[in-house]
């Protein structure tokens, strides 16, 4: 591994400079400060928010062009910088993308993907990451011995649908046994969302219009799919496959589309629940049919991002053979690939693409 002396001077890397423009370019290797490691990448995976940021030329809190971009990321540890005791060089580490304060209000009562000061790390998509301080102490993990990086590089987005599945209070709602959850949305967080909570007993029907996507999740342990249209006005549809056709006890949107979160709203039994996870764009919004959540007592819940204690989790449940989140790894493609491996997301030919130097 390389020390401050021998690291070079330059890393190749993909830098996004516009909406849907990526140039690789020879950029300047950073090096660690104080409390930092410089962490070679050995895999990073592109997913759905490397997709939104590349179409729109970046993202309003994450980062602003022309910048490195990419957040799921897995390595080894190259040079240390002064102060750091808790790696060594050639330490197989994960990186999280954010880094909470844990001094401000929500991080006190244990919500610190609401961090008031959260700082986000990108530059996945290069050979080198530097990682700040506060990303040293705070969200890098040692990977388990014999998890392959390119697995554990799904940690982040596992993290983040770990915290999803935290917020849907699913002990209530499965009435001391699993619980019946429709999730929308076939896509890698959808289908993380079928993994984790197959994995963990409950009755699982996943809706998506890709019929390749519904057989991954069968794979990953869905009890039924639905093949639905476009557009929104599918949730009689996904109500007719629940137990009883009443509707599940709880529904997740995995899509970011207005007219599916009203679908996933629709789709819930009375007392029900609905974690509305995919991000929608800014400005959008929906009608809502007050008397059904109302009389019906449904509890609609907005959830965002990751914790700490949920990228351990995560960490630990990668490491398990028996939870087949490679799954989702479709092809594996080299920096120079990386608008390649985002279009072919875009047409819905691959869920993740495996970017290695």
């Amino acid at each position: 591994m390389e020390t401050p002396d021998t690291m070079p001077e330059t890393m190749r890397g993909a830098v996004l400079v516009g909406p849907e423009r990526i140039e690789i370019r020879e950029v300047p290797v950073e090096r660690p400060g104080r409390g930092e490691i410089l962490l070679r990448v050995e895999a990073a995976t592109t997913c759905g928010t490397d997709v939104k940021v590349f179409r729109r030329g970046g993202h309003p809190r994450m980062l602003q062009v022309p910048t490195l971009f990419g957040h799921e990321m897995a390595g080894r540890v190259a040079v240390l910088g002064p102060g750091v005791e808790a790696f060594d060089v050639g330490d197989a580490v994960v990186v999280a993308n954010s880094a909470p304060c844990l001094e401000c209000g929500p991080c006190r009562v244990g919500r610190e993907n609401l961090c008031e000061d959260l700082h986000y790390l990108n530059g996945a998509f290069a050979e080198f990451v530097l990682v700040p301080a506060r990303f040293v102490e705070r969200n890098t993990h040692l990977i388990p011995d014999g998890l392959a990086f390119e697995k554990a590089a799904l940690t982040e987005p596992l993290g983040c649908v770990l915290h999803g599945i935290d917020a849907c209070d699913l002990t209530r709602h499965g009435g001391g046994g699993g619980a019946e959850v429709v999730v929308f949305g076939g896509g890698p967080i959808g289908l993380l969302f079928v993994a984790a909570l197959a994995a963990d007993g409950h009755r699982v029907i996943l809706a998506d219009l890709n019929p390749g996507r519904l057989e991954v999740g069968k794979r990953l342990g869905a009890a039924e799919t639905v093949e639905i249209a476009g557009g929104g006005g599918q949730a009689d549809a996904v109500r007719a496959r629940t137990e009883g056709g009443g509707g599940a006890s709880v529904a997740i949107d995995a899509t970011g589309v207005p007219e599916v979160w009203s679908d996933a709203i629709a789709s819930v039994r009375t007392g029900g629940l609905v974690n509305l996870f995919g991000g929608c764009p800014p400005g959008s919004s929906l009608e809502l049919d007050t008397s059904l959540v109302h009389y019906g007592e449904l509890t609609i819940k907005g959830v965002y991002h990751h914790r700490p204690a949920t990228i351990r989790r995560a960490l630990e449940r990668l490491a398990d053979p028996r939870f087949e989140a490679e799954l989702l790894l479709s092809a594996e493609m080299p920096i120079d690939g990386v608008e390649e491996a985002l279009r072919s997301m875009m047409r819905q030919e691959a869920l993740k693409v495996v970017i290695r130097k």
